[in-house]
């Protein structure tokens, strides 16, 4: 598979991967063992980031979409992901109620 399929199936950040990782095709037997037994440098980036959109998204407790409406549409690292839960912008704070209140009343229709 394309480098770029199988780092969305690992939830990392392509662009932050090594050179022999972004160059090269990854076979369905080579993803099971990174998914199995990661190596350093796949652990350290699960780890510290940067983390690809839908990660941040996850973290933070909130959508994908709520994050481009928001101007944050860019991979960040894990201690930006700390710093914005620990001092939560409005935004932020509307978006995670939003998407609790959604996951609690899933029969509600949003309008975006």
């Amino acid at each position: 598979m394309k480098p770029q399929t199988a780092a969305k199936k690992l939830g990392i950040y392509l662009p932050a991967t090594p050179e022999e990782f972004q160059n090269n095709a990854v076979t369905h037997a080579e993803l099971k063992a990174l998914q199995e037994t990661p190596p350093e440098w796949l652990a350290e980036l699960r780890r510290t980031g940067p983390h690809p959109r839908p990660v941040v998204a996850q973290k933070l407790g909130i959508t994908v979409t709520a994050l481009k409406r928001n101007d944050l549409d860019q991979p960040l690292t894990t201690a930006e992901i700390k710093a914005l839960l620990e001092d939560q912008p409005d935004w932020l704070r509307a978006a995670r109620t939003a998407l609790a209140e959604g996951r609690e009343n899933p029969a509600a229709e949003t309008e975006d």
